[in-house]
């Protein structure tokens, strides 16, 4: 018997509620003053101090979002409906492509005199490639890992339906948010102005999205964990329709530490990634490897209280955020299985493809505009990018709640995974081993090193 579940990180609720509700009143107005007439509600009067630009109208720029509405959905459900059959190639897709369209992209932008996004859109190539080749050794183990869990996912329908569901409700938010944008886009204000409103927008829709990236991931790692926990879908000892408790938790009791992991997570996920992947590569230089293990160690200790493990927690136990990532990172510390989350890279790779669809998204409304507004397609390019980001966003969380179930269930009870997937627990259970013993080799080599230096020491001192 499952017992009652207690509200937790309701500050992080009424503060999430709170942005919601006054940010879409902000919308309404930003849209309205600048639909079918300019100036309808009298704003400028506020704001004649920063005109430099022509005034235009909503409706002239909100075909655009509309069209990065459109394709981002297309992508996400596209997505969904390959799951089953395409899902590694796609992703393989997304690794290897995703440096040169951002070469591209950078290209254009530099022969379209835009600077500052072409030097942009050039070190998110750099930065790519670099990552790429520092886990190149490491996306065979990535891709079986994604490969297994889009197959439980695939097995798993009424999850997809969820995902399909709420790209729809987050649709009618966009509907509004880029209303919104829209409007903005249309002012007179000069470009400095109109930048920083938008990127003020941009910042909330992104919390907007992670939250509901964030919800569909509770929803479905309490699914899976359920499933595997006895032993299939169909078992007779599974309970009644699991999918609708955990869509009631996930909504009411777990709400508020979902909003609040939502803040900070993905920051810290993508920023411990990138200084993985070069502190793996940079060899022995001892300035630059003191430099890079500081913040190493700085991340890592946010990544115990902000992790992505935590939503399993919630969605199963119905503990607080902070809790519920401290929980899973000492669950990992304590049976090594840190050590093989740690080499997978199956958060980066679904990251590669959520960035790529946001690149297509925004290429679609950015070409658009520039035919019809030279200055403002960047403004338009880019906000619908992020759009596109997290359309397909809600589509590649399925799968990555899934590999993150995985591995709450193979630290917790490997026999489940066994019992699911034999051969994925020996591979499994083989790689862990391998970096277990690859930590040990490195850890006996910098004790050695220790040890030679302070013998050097002693011997200069004589």
């Amino acid at each position: 018997m499952e017992q009652p579940r207690r509200w937790h990180d309701v500050f992080w609720l009424g503060i999430f509620l709170i942005h919601l509700v006054g940010l879409g009143l902000v919308l309404g107005v930003l849209g309205l003053n600048r639909f079918k007439q300019k100036n309808r509600l009298d704003i400028d009067k506020y704001t004649y101090r920063f005109m430099e630009n022509e005034a235009g109208l909503t409706e002239d720029y909100w075909p655009l979002y509309a069209v990065a509405g459109g394709v981002g959905t297309a992508l996400g459900w596209s997505w969904l409906l390959l799951l089953g059959s395409r899902a590694t190639q796609m992703m393989k897709v997304s690794v290897h492509i995703l440096t040169t369209y951002l070469a591209v992209i950078s290209v254009l932008c530099f022969w379209a005199e835009q600077f500052f996004w072409g030097v942009a859109f050039a070190i998110g190539a750099a930065l790519q490639f670099l990552y790429v080749i520092s886990v190149i050794d490491r996306l065979p183990f990535t891709m079986l890992v994604l490969q297994k869990s889009a197959k439980m996912i695939w097995n798993l329908p009424e999850v997809r339906r969820v995902a399909c569901a709420f790209m729809l409700v987050v649709l009618l938010w966009m509907a509004l948010w880029s209303f919104g944008a829209a409007g903005v886009v249309a002012s007179s204000i000069g470009d400095g102005g109109r930048w920083w409103l938008l990127v003020v927008l941009s910042v909330s829709l992104f919390w907007t999205g992670a939250v509901f990236c964030n919800t569909v991931h509770v929803i479905v790692s309490a699914t899976v964990v359920r499933v595997t926990i006895h032993g299939g879908r169909e078992a007779a000892s599974i309970p009644g329709n699991p999918l609708m408790k955990s869509l009631q938790y996930a909504l009411t009791t777990s709400f508020g530490s979902i909003c609040y992991g939502s803040l900070f997570t993905a920051a810290i996920r993508t920023l411990r990634w990138e200084i993985r992947g070069i502190r793996s590569k940079i060899g022995n230089n001892e300035c630059l490897l003191c430099c890079v293990d500081f913040l190493f160690h700085l991340v890592e200790t946010l990544v115990r209280f902000f992790n992505k493990y935590a939503y399993v927690q919630i969605a199963v136990y119905g503990k607080s955020f902070n809790r519920s990532a401290r929980d899973a990172w000492e669950l990992f510390q304590s049976t090594g299985v840190e050590a093989i989350v740690a080499y997978d890279c199956s958060g980066a790779v679904l990251l590669m493809g959520t960035i790529f669809g946001g690149l297509i998204t925004g290429t679609c409304s950015g070409v658009w505009a520039w035919i019809k507004w030279t200055d403002r397609a960047f403004m338009i390019g880019s906000t619908s990018m992020l759009m596109g980001m997290v359309l397909v966003g809600i589509a590649m969380v399925v799968v990555e709640s899934a590999v993150t179930s995985i591995y709450i269930c193979y630290a917790e009870d490997p026999s489940l995974i066994q019992r699911w997937d034999t051969e994925f627990f020996d591979h499994m259970s083989e790689t862990l081993r391998q970096r277990l013993q690859h930590r040990s080799s490195r850890a006996r080599e910098v004790l050695t090193l220790n040890h030679l230096e302070s013998r050097m020491g002693e011997h200069s001192s004589i």
